[in-house]
């Protein structure tokens, strides 16, 4: 599965991807061979979405929303903007969490529309 987090200048989010790696790797349920993650500025994006898996936004570039669903939206590719005190607090378990469920959601809906 592979996650791009997305700020401004992807200072913030290689922390954020280490407390998710951390995260994953001393969870008993995770593999951390299932994961790919990746901090990128939010201008980047284009050149790295094609086979991301999910999208996180930094809160500090929620204002790109509109921007990032123009490149998230016909791939099917699901994003979530992390929330200020999740990020504040650097809780790569929340974060991996939603991620998880983002995908997991997007796969049902894929599912309903008979796409599969």
């Amino acid at each position: 599965m592979k996650i791009v987090l997305a700020c401004v200048a992807g200072l913030s989010t290689t922390m954020m991807m280490d407390s998710m790696k951390d995260v994953i790797k001393k969870s008993k349920k995770l593999n951390s061979d299932d994961f790919k993650l990746m901090a990128i500025p939010v201008d980047q994006l284009p050149s790295e979405i094609d086979d991301a898996d999910v999208v996180l936004l930094g809160p500090q570039v929620s204002y790109k929303k509109d921007f990032v669903e123009t490149l998230t939206k016909p791939r099917n590719i699901p994003y979530v903007v992390i929330d200020k005190e999740t990020y504040g607090s650097m809780d790569g378990g929340t974060v991996i969490k939603e991620a998880l469920i983002a995908k997991r959601k997007q796969e049902l809906k894929a599912g309903e529309g008979g796409s599969n």
